[in-house]
């Protein structure tokens, strides 16, 4: 019985308890970015805009998140005020928290405005995101940690969905823009306060033999096939063409869902994830990553299918739910991967790169996702997206999972200090 509580607490030391803290803190202030999209896609879509039109705006605002290695490679180069993280983390947590006050007090609805201050607003938390995952790999790895470090971020950025669902359904109700991004705005200020006092980061110097060493470490890391090779499988999987947009506009306009009841239903598939990632971090720590990723693609497969029984009220909080628990399993298994893939000396801005092209691969689905439900409609939009994930399936074989595992399980034992 001891063992098993063990196991569904793994933080056994204040070092990882604190880190723990840190990161779940900074992802539920992340998750909390999400909370106007709801009235965002409502309000462009009662000023006339289609599914696709809606996706590219959404394509453009997550731009930020497409070039995180940008951010890892500054933070582990050049210190700020003397710190490689934390000096990063105030300074992009205050601009998120700036970006979202000036929406939320302008009050304005004028498109290029709101596509401005909404991307600046992401700049900010996408930045502070790729301080969080460089401090996340950095003690996952040494602490062998990195499985439930990633349990407790999507946990929190899940536990926060279930807010933006209930909360962002009911200001996309009322068309409350300025009110969704005064809320969103007041979490990045919690992550700011938190990383303040939690991060114990000794203070260092830019020094250029380091410099140099560092970017040999990049460039053999470049070389090596097996990063390309889990980018690429990465990409794959996250490409699989989804709902996107498309999906508020099949709940608004073929099911006749309001927009409470749609937050509702978000707030349930964010529970589900919740779950998800609770189940996620004991089955880390048991199961080999192949056998986990191999399950859970097959179930992601499985999970996407049966949205053609997504037909009314009922079906769809049975669906949305056991959805965000596959989603949520199968989203950790790959970020895991991409954890342990990441070279060492230089692990935030290769875990960047891999989390940009994991970025990529989702805004891109989104995105086809929704001009594909203004071509072809919903029903093909299901068939086509499982299709693309039992492909994806077939290749597993070929990625070194086994490799990765072991190498850095291997890594981290070498960390220990002998007793």
């Amino acid at each position: 019985m001891l063992d098993a509580v063990r196991r569904l607490h793994p933080f056994t030391t204040p070092e990882a308890e604190r880190l723990a803290v840190l990161f779940g803190i900074v992802y539920f202030a992340q998750g909390m970015w999400y909370l106007p999209n709801q009235t965002i896609t409502i309000v462009l879509k009662d000023a006339g805009l289609s599914a696709g039109l809606v996706a590219n705006f959404f394509a453009v605002t997550t731009a930020p998140w497409l070039i995180k290695p940008a951010y890892g490679l500054l933070s582990d180069f050049v210190p700020l005020f003397g710190r490689r993280r934390l000096s990063y983390l105030v300074l992009t947590s205050s601009l998120a928290v700036l970006a979202g006050l000036s929406v939320g007090v302008s009050g304005t609805h004028e498109y290029r405005t709101l596509l401005v201050l909404f991307t600046v607003m992401g700049l900010g938390l996408a930045f502070t995101d790729v301080m969080a995952d460089a401090l996340m790999v950095e003690n996952g790895r040494r602490l062998n940690l990195t499985g439930a470090f990633q349990a407790v971020q999507w946990a929190s950025i899940y536990a926060a969905a279930i807010l933006v669902g209930i909360v962002g359904g009911w200001l996309a109700h009322r068309r409350h823009l300025s009110g969704a991004f005064l809320l969103a705005a007041c979490f990045p200020l919690l992550t700011l306060a938190t990383a303040s006092l939690v991060v114990r980061e000794p203070r260092v110097r830019a020094d250029r033999a380091a410099l140099r060493a560092r970017l040999r470490d990049v460039r053999a890391a470049l070389s090596a096939r097996e990063v390309w090779l889990v980018a690429g499988f990465i990409f794959l999987f996250m490409f699989s063409p989804s709902f996107g947009p498309g999906f508020l506009f099949y709940q608004t306009d073929r099911l006749g869902f309001g927009q409470q009841f749609i937050g509702t239903l978000g707030a349930l598939q964010s529970l589900g994830s919740v779950l998800g990632a609770v189940t996620y971090a004991p089955m880390s720590r048991r199961w080999p990553l192949r056998r986990r990723i191999n399950v859970t693609i097959g179930l992601s497969a499985m999970g996407v299918l049966v949205y053609l029984l997504y037909r009314g009220p009922w079906s769809a909080i049975v669906i949305d739910f056991a959805y965000g628990w596959v989603y949520m399993v199968t989203a950790l298994a790959f970020l895991e991967l991409a954890a342990r893939a990441c070279p060492p000396h230089v692990e935030g801005t290769f875990f960047a790169l891999l989390m940009s092209v994991y970025n990529a691969g989702m805004q891109g689905s989104q995105w086809v996702g929704g001009h594909l439900y203004d071509a072809i409609g919903f029903e093909w939009l299901v068939l086509i997206s499982t299709v693309s994930t039992v492909i994806v399936w077939l290749l597993v074989p070929f990625v070194p999972i086994d490799a990765i595992e072991a190498r850095s399980r291997h890594e981290a034992a070498a960390q220990v200090p002998a007793s």
